[in-house]
């Protein structure tokens, strides 16, 4: 049964009624992630290597109340433009945005939730949300890992930014019963850097394990998503010993500002762009479009299983 505040773009809802690879792509990433106009020149190319990958993209979003899987060129244009006055929503502001029908920019766990309600398996992003520092006294964990235990989506992913708590992070994962797979690495990635010192559940070689994995997971009636851990190309990444003094800098100067919850992400994304001269910005890009891709391939060996 279609749900009622959905709309699917007419060639996603084609290539699902056909059997065809579909990825979903987050809008936070247009609206909070990086500056306009580089923003939609970002979402363009990310759409644009989901096709030539042999898939078809699915921008996600809330437009006017409805939750649309898959955006055309004026409106991620649209959400562009309007940056940071667009509202961040997650699962809990999903009926809010809905019932007000107002616009929100989709984080990782509102995208898996309208991806899954359109039929989407497969999502492409840039990194996940996790367990925060100092969660045992704030309880500041993100939807994000919930979503992921019990919504039928695969997310490719870069890992977490190590301004989390990545062993409390990969242990909450655990325990949810979420699958941590890592492509080519056997250590989770940690965004900017390909290294954390910290395990992944397995470590798979090509798309083609990782979709079987899915497909016996699916197909056994075990719900939820499971993270596919894709390290930043190499020539992109920033070693750990550079990258962590910055990262530590900014949490310091967000804890001075009082900035949390919605707001810390995007602070921090722009504080590193500042404090490494531009380069986090190519590296966050350059790991989404690595993403992306890996999603597309995992879908397209998926669909050829399920088919």
């Amino acid at each position: 049964m279609t749900n009622p505040f959905l709309s699917v773009h007419p060639e996603v809802e084609a290539a699902l009624a056909e059997g065809r690879p579909v990825v979903a792509l987050e809008s936070t990433i247009i609206a909070h992630g990086m500056p306009y106009p580089q923003n939609v020149e970002t979402a363009f190319r990310l759409e644009g290597a989901v096709r030539e990958a042999g898939a078809v993209p699915a921008t996600i979003a809330v437009i006017g109340g409805r939750l649309k899987a898959g955006l055309d060129a004026a409106e991620i244009e649209k959400f562009g433009a309007g940056g940071k006055t667009v509202r961040k929503i997650s699962r809990r502001d999903l009926p809010i945005v809905a019932g007000l029908g107002l616009d929100g920019a989709t984080t990782v766990a509102s995208t898996m939730i309208i991806a899954g309600m359109a039929g989407i398996r497969f999502f492409g992003t840039g990194g996940i949300g996790g367990v925060h520092r100092g969660a045992a006294q704030t309880m500041d964990i993100s939807a994000d890992l919930q979503e992921l235990a019990h919504t039928d989506v695969a997310v490719v992913t870069a890992g977490a930014k190590s301004i989390l708590d990545l062993p409390l992070t990969l242990e909450y994962l655990e325990t949810l019963g979420v699958p941590v797979i890592g492509y080519g690495t056997t250590e989770f990635p940690a965004f900017y850097t390909r290294d954390s010192g910290l395990p992944v559940d397995y470590r798979a070689e090509t798309p083609e394990e990782i979709a079987r994995i899915l497909h016996a997971k699916w197909g056994m009636g075990l719900s939820g998503g499971a993270v596919i851990a894709n390290p930043i190309p190499e020539s992109h990444a920033i070693p750990r010993r550079e990258i962590d003094p910055l990262i530590e800098q900014a949490v310091m100067e967000a804890e001075q500002q009082n900035i949390r919850g919605k707001a810390l992400t995007p602070f921090l994304l722009a504080r590193m762009e500042t404090l490494t001269q531009g380069r986090s910005l190519i590296s966050n890009i350059e790991l989404a479009l690595n993403n992306v891709r890996l999603a597309a391939w995992i879908a397209v060996v998926w669909e050829e299983l399920r088919n």
